[in-house]
């Protein structure tokens, strides 16, 4: 696995990541209808690029045959708050997303990170430190999604 910073050419290949992402590793904690709403499929690849580019955005990505394979990715913005986290279903659990993360936090240098977790990823961010501020519901296509407001202090 390699980390680099994010380029305008990854955004498509993640925004498929994040829907495949969604619909397999999150099936267990939300209902179908709740992951149509969460990842539609249809996804504002300007404005996803326009975020990358304005955030710190780490790749991981395995390179096979030459051709680099992206296999999860993060964004954090200038305030310290991790806006997108997916790793791919079949990388999971294999310290992907804690390296991004890592990265991330070592890249931007502020004394609180914030992070609106899913039900999936609470336990993630629990053992990195990150502490339940609240549950909050979150409407998406007028269905309700069940998050959680996290935070780490750094010391």
């Amino acid at each position: 696995m390699i980390l680099r910073r994010y380029r305008t050419s990854d955004c498509k290949e993640m925004a498929e990541l994040f829907y495949d992402t969604v619909h397999s590793v999150n099936a267990a904690d939300y209902t179908k209808e709740q992951l149509d709403a969460w990842a539609t499929g249809k996804v504002d690849l300007e404005a996803w690029d326009k975020s990358f580019r304005e955030h710190v955005t780490v790749v991981a990505v395995e390179k096979e045959n030459g051709t680099e394979k992206i296999i999860g990715f993060g964004d954090m913005d200038s305030s310290g708050y991790l806006d997108r986290l997916y790793v791919h279903k079949d990388h999971q659990r294999q310290g992907v997303a804690a390296a991004i993360c890592d990265e991330l936090e070592h890249s931007v240098k502020e004394g609180v990170y914030t992070v609106h977790a899913s039900i999936t990823a609470k336990p993630f961010f629990k053992k990195r430190g990150y502490r339940v501020i609240r549950e909050q519901r979150v409407g998406r296509c007028g269905i309700q999604l069940t998050n959680f407001v996290m935070e780490k202090k750094m010391r």
